[in-house]
């Protein structure tokens, strides 16, 4: 664990923005020297930030804790889509949307930001059940970070007071499900005051966490159907994927590549809804959502509309 000061040149410059940014943050994770790119990123321009966050693109992802499954897998499907595509999820690590962003994220193969609002000593990071998932934040090149002293316990407070980073970090700020009063409603009044862009996921009206979400629609927020919303609002081009790790030109392409080309060639003949494409291929039905968001960010196949796909 590590400690930088707000005069730091290490210190995120992003942050140095904000109103009220801290003093100090700790951090747990793999630091980046200036020259470095973040990992898992193709390259990235010089920085000083002390993890990069000059030079990487983030957007935070939040929601209620008690979600749906719905709200749940749109939290992964759009995290890993997003991480792909080259953009660094920053989430609150809460059990919930803000865990399903992170293992979205980690599946799309790119670092993941976790802001907490405990220390970073195991002991009093909540909840206790993301302890695992804490470690493969780090593990895969992620960081963790906090404002609060390494013993520091939780409160109300606290969570709250720690939105204004989650924002801060980003580009934007994705609310997947939420209540009239929650803390992802929180986090989206902060990237408003911040200046960010706020992106919300509809939902059924006769949903209480959807409510929250409808809320910020009818306030301005942007109403987003599938990831490639998000890029083309923030103006970012999708990573180059065959640049991202290169390989022999000899090497097999890797099952993700052989499943999106399974889908390509069945939309040859016409648009298909899934659950067509699904038959076509035999692939599972995460698998195909996960590549049909995949293409679409690539600007293979288009969404026609009623779950309809076709070639772009």
């Amino acid at each position: 664990m590590e400690k930088v000061k707000i005069e730091d040149e290490r210190y995120p410059r992003i942050l140095k923005e904000i109103d009220n940014p801290p003093g100090e943050l700790y951090y747990k994770g793999t630091p980046l020297a200036p020259h470095q790119p973040a990992p898992g990123f193709a390259s990235r321009e010089a920085g000083d930030s002390f993890i990069g966050l000059v030079s990487e693109k983030c957007l935070a992802v939040v929601g209620t804790r008690r979600a749906s499954d719905y709200g749940k897998e749109i939290a992964f499907r759009f995290s890993k889509a997003l991480s792909q595509a080259g953009l660094t999820v920053v989430s609150g690590m809460a059990r919930g949307i803000d865990t399903m962003a992170h293992r979205g994220a980690l599946e799309g193969g790119r670092r993941t930001i976790a802001v907490l609002g405990t220390g970073l000593e195991e002991k009093v990071i909540y909840p206790q059940e993301n302890l695992k998932l804490a470690r493969q934040i780090v593990e895969r090149g992620g960081c963790l970070i906090s404002e609060y002293p390494p013993f520091y316990p939780g409160g109300k407070h606290n969570f709250l007071r720690r939105n204004r980073l989650i924002s801060g970090l980003s580009l934007g700020v994705l609310v997947v499900e939420a209540k009239l009063k929650s803390g992802a409603l929180n986090t989206a009044s902060w990237a408003k005051k911040q200046g960010k862009k706020v992106f919300v996921i509809p939902g059924s009206i006769y949903s209480s966490s959807s409510r929250g979400c409808h809320l910020l629609i009818k306030q301005g927020a942007t109403l987003v159907e599938k990831p490639a919303d998000i890029l083309k609002e923030l103006k970012i081009a999708p990573l180059d994927f065959t640049s991202v790790s290169p390989r022999d030109s000899s090497s097999r392409e890797s099952p993700a590549s052989q499943a999106e080309q399974l889908i390509l060639k069945a939309l040859r003949n016409g648009s298909l809804a899934v659950d067509k494409i699904i038959e076509k291929t035999e692939l599972s039905a995460s698998q195909t959502a996960s590549c049909l968001s995949l293409l679409e960010i690539q600007s293979k196949v288009k969404n026609l509309g009623g779950s309809v796909y076709a070639l772009a």
